[in-house]
């Protein structure tokens, strides 16, 4: 804060029985003089200058050892002795006051000695209207982030008697009505005072504060009156910062200034309204950061306020630190972790610049520290996140302090009736509840969710402060807490199927719960949980990590409830969701797995007992995947069939969607193109359309993945263009459903469209999708693929070296983890980058393993191609008969296929045998 000119000597005053001649440097008491040191004697004139107003240690130690550096023990010491002098505190005489870690304040009375205390209120006469009292604090060199709201408040202030700036502590109220003054100081002539709140403990004290901020000699017992007197007639800005634990006697003030006094405007600070008349809400939000950071450059990620903010901070601390992409994203990640709020943004960055940008990060990941030091001259309740809370923390209610501590129970967002469920017990109901927790939002400590209307949620770091509370309750009280947390989320979750078939369309709901979701999780298998519940709750999880794509979640839950699971639970729907997860997590993160294809019979045998044909459909879906995986296509095909015959006996449309789904692209990798198309087809116009936050029931969209193979079969069939427009119509889709495993299988099948029409631009982009997709969700037999087709781009541009490694280290990968899907095609460009190379006999042996393989599975859709190339071979080896008996065998097979664009292929390489001949 700018220091205030120091108010001339104030001559001879009276306060209690006491009179103070400083100018004589005499104290007395009812006409006898008090022995009182000179130190001593310059604190009370310091004091009396200002009644009201709490100086510093700092400002007094300036004021009476002006030339000599002493410790605060000498300043406690003296002022020991003077409250000794005085008699503070004897009969209730209350002289001096002490703002724990701040300073000191005169609190009795003054007045002018032959001066009546009832007088009309006397102005000093160093303070007339002429005067400019600006004292705000020095504004920040930048306001990161608030330029939108200075611009409202700076036109709206000047015509609105009363705006309060609401928010929770830390967000930036008291920089934003700094600077908000410094911007109106001259549209109010130099007449702006700045008054903190945050200082006083005796609300008595709200005038004498106001008084002592405006330069205000208070000579009378009602030093309101005083400042009702100076601002009756002038234009004046008041900034009142810190309002919320004294709001009664504060919004009592401002009520008299505005009723007397029409050219005053008061911006007021505070964590609650003040609720008066005239008053205007500006709530303040946090600094906007990225919610999601992926693909976003370093300079995007500091085109946001709040990385801006830290980036500012750190490196003012440390001029060395440098700001690369990685850099930006760690400071992004942070400052999402701390809800953008600007003082725990500005504590990390501090702490940053001393221990580095990723320990600090590991170190706000493992545990949100509340005593992370900031600035030194900040005010006491802000140099770390633990004194600011326990500041609002004191100002509740003992209800209110009860309500937060079990609030912290939250991980995110929670609705009013998860409140109830979960604060209420026999000694509170649903009703207090409310109550309470409509104070907590008030006073900020609970925010509105304005990512979903009718929520809320704590800050982190206020949960942080909360659960370290509930902690301090014992350990049964916290259990409590956390088993009625858990049976809440369980009931909602075991709720979604009774819903019917539309149940889980919308997920976005699932995704903002997932955090909550996660902790129950986390509580039921704990030592001090529900193993009971444990079971169940993992159950009713799947369709939620299913839907989020969470498939290492899904499997780690799945495997460690079926280790619990009591034989009473053996063949019901809870192991069959268990099983039917596990076998589909296992498949898609580690692989085709014996255990992946028995845990998923197992389930197939689960719902026919129970004679539920959906999920009984449902797990036909995921084993015919399965058995296409691992080169099974018999038992792939079979799964297709009863899944048609399941179907028809359910007769809903999405039920002989999927089923066709199964069926077409059986018919597809068995060589059937034109059956496939009819299957296929019928599938999509009997699916509804692929949409963002669907519910995705089977582990993926099987619409979508009938529309990709659609498109395989149309470049197949020589509808070439329109197997391009479907293939990329369907990955825009799949890009729209945000479910990683459908995207990927959308991408590795557009992938060989891409590929067989020679189009390695959109090639390169799926890979590169492909790729990244993979990797983000441990996708391990995708990862493999990824090589194999870097390896087979290469390969179709004719370079081979490091590409022929590249396919067989992906082709060793993929067949490690039992998929073969894609290893057909992976070994014809191996075979055509062996005979790139004049490897012929590598390239032979290749080719001949996999036409034996193909014709053991019933893979046959490339079995046409694999003929041309091995009579490629041939003809290289100068076998001509040979070559082009092979040639034509593969032309009437896929003419009988249906595979025209085949077919073209092997016309085309007749035709240069003919020529050769």
């Amino acid at each position: 804060m700018e220091d205030r000119p120091a108010l001339p000597p104030i001559g001879e005053v009276a306060f209690g029985p006491f009179c103070l001649n400083s100018r004589e440097r005499s104290l007395t008491r009812d006409g006898a003089r008090v022995e009182i040191g000179g130190r001593s004697l310059d604190l009370l004139t310091a004091l009396v200058e200002q009644p009201g107003k709490v100086l510093s240690k700092r400002e007094l130690l300036q004021r009476v050892w002006p030339d000599v550096i002493v410790e605060d023990g000498s300043l406690r010491f003296h002022m020991v002795g003077l409250r000794r002098a005085l008699g503070d505190g004897e009969g209730g005489a209350r002289y001096i006051a002490t703002q724990v870690g701040v300073g000191y304040a005169f609190v009795a009375p003054v007045q002018s000695q032959g001066t009546p205390a009832s007088a009309e209120p006397q102005l000093s006469r160093e303070t007339s209207p002429a005067r400019k009292p600006v004292n705000l604090p020095p504004r920040l060199s930048k306001l990161i982030g608030r330029e939108s709201d200075l611009v409202l408040l700076e036109a709206r202030v000047v015509e609105t008697p009363l705006f309060t700036i609401l928010g929770s502590g830390g967000v930036g109220k008291t920089s934003l009505a700094i600077e908000l003054g410094h911007r109106l100081v001259d549209r109010f002539d130099g007449q702006v005072v700045f008054v903190d709140f945050g200082m006083l403990e005796n609300p008595a004290l709200v005038p004498s504060m106001i008084a002592g901020a405006m330069g205000v000699g208070v000579l009378s017992e009602e030093p309101l009156a005083v400042i009702l007197g100076h601002l009756r007639d002038l234009s004046f800005l008041l900034v009142l910062d810190n309002c919320e634990h004294i709001v009664e006697p504060v919004a009592r003030v401002i009520e008299r200034i505005l009723e007397e006094c029409p050219g005053v405007r008061i911006v007021a600070t505070s964590r609650e309204p003040l609720r008066v008349r005239e008053e205007h809400v500006h709530r303040l939000h946090a600094l906007d950061y990225p919610v999601d950071t992926g693909g976003l450059s370093r300079d995007e990620l500091l085109a946001y306020p709040a990385v801006q903010l830290f980036w500012e901070r750190a490196s003012a601390a440390d001029s060395t630190m440098m700001l690369d992409a990685e850099a930006a994203q760690l400071i992004a990640d942070m400052c999402r972790q701390l809800d953008g709020m600007a003082l725990p943004i500005e504590l990390a960055a501090v702490r940053a610049a001393t221990h580095g940008l990723s320990a600090t990060a590991r170190q706000l990941g493992e545990r949100f520290s509340l005593a992370w030091a900031g600035r030194r001259t900040a005010q006491p309740r802000q140099q770390t996140l633990q004194a600011m809370l326990d500041w609002s923390h004191a100002l509740l209610s003992e209800a209110e302090r009860l309500v937060l501590a079990r609030l912290s129970v939250f991980v995110g967002p929670f609705s009013i009736d998860a409140a109830i469920a979960v604060v209420g017990d026999a000694a509170m109901g649903a009703d207090a509840i409310v109550v309470v927790l409509d104070e907590l939002v008030a006073k900020s400590l609970v925010a509105p969710n304005r990512l979903r209307n009718g929520t809320y949620r704590l800050l982190e770091m206020t949960r942080a402060y909360a659960r370290e509370k509930l902690a301090a309750q014992g350990v049964e009280a916290a259990k409590a807490v956390a088993c009625r947390h858990a049976a809440f989320y369980l009931s909602e979750l075991e709720a979604i199927p009774e819903e019917g078939a539309n149940a889980l369309r919308d997920i976005a709901p699932l995704r903002q719960q997932l955090g909550n979701i996660r902790s129950a999780l986390d509580w039921c298998f704990g030592e001090s949980g529900n193993r009971a519940m444990a079971v169940r709750f993992a159950a009713a999880s799947v369709p939620v990590f299913l839907n989020l794509s969470h498939l290492i979640e899904c499997r780690g839950w799945s495997m460690r409830a079926l280790d619990l699971i009591e034989n009473s639970r053996r063949g019901t729907a809870t192991e069959f969701e268990l099983q039917g997860a596990l076998g589909l997590s296992l498949m898609f993160t580690r692989g085709n797995s014996q255990a992946a294809g028995a845990a998923l019979a197992r389930a197939l045998d689960i719902a026919t007992a129970l004679g539920d044909r959906w999920n009984e459909l449902r797990m036909l879906g995921r084993l015919h995947i399965f058995h296409e995986r691992i080169g099974d296509y018999a038992i792939a095909v079979d799964h297709a069939e009863r899944a048609v015959r399941v179907a028809e006996e359910i007769g809903e449309p999405e039920a002989l969607g999927i089923a066709y789904s199964l069926s077409g692209i059986s018919q597809h990798l068995a060589g059937d193109q034109a059956r496939a198309r009819r299957e296929l087809e019928l599938s999509l116009a009997n699916s509804p359309p692929s949409q963002r936050n669907r519910t995705i029931h089977y582990g993926f969209d099987h619409r979508n993945r009938s529309g990709i193979a659609l498109a395989r079969v149309l470049w197949l069939s020589g509808q070439a263009d329109q197997g391009r427009q479907v293939a990329e119509q369907t990955l825009r889709e799949a890009e729209r459903l945000d479910h990683p495993v459908t995207h990927c299988i959308a991408l590795i099948w557009s992938l060989t469209v891409h590929l067989w029409r020679e189009d390695f631009a959109s090639a390169e982009t799926a890979l590169a999708a492909f790729a990244d997709c993979a990797e983000a969700n441990a996708l391990e037999p995708y990862i493999a693929a990824a090589e194999g087709f870097r390896g087979e781009l290469a390969i179709a541009r004719g370079v081979t070296g490091e590409a022929i490694d590249a396919l067989r280290t992906s082709l060793s990968g993929m067949r490690a983890a039992r998929y073969e899907l894609q290893t057909t095609l992976f070994s014809l460009a191996l075979a055509r980058a062996l005979r790139l190379d004049a490897r012929r006999e590598e390239a032979r042996e290749v080719i001949d393993a996999t036409e034996v393989i193909c014709i053991a599975r019933g893979e046959l859709f490339a079995m046409p191609e694999l003929m041309r190339i091995k009579a490629e071979i041939l003809r290289d080896a100068g076998d001509h008969a040979a070559s082009e008996a092979m040639l034509r065998e593969a032309r009437d097979l896929a003419r009988a296929q249906g595979a025209l664009a085949w077919e073209l292929r092997v016309a085309t390489a007749l035709a240069s045998n003919t020529e050769i001949s």
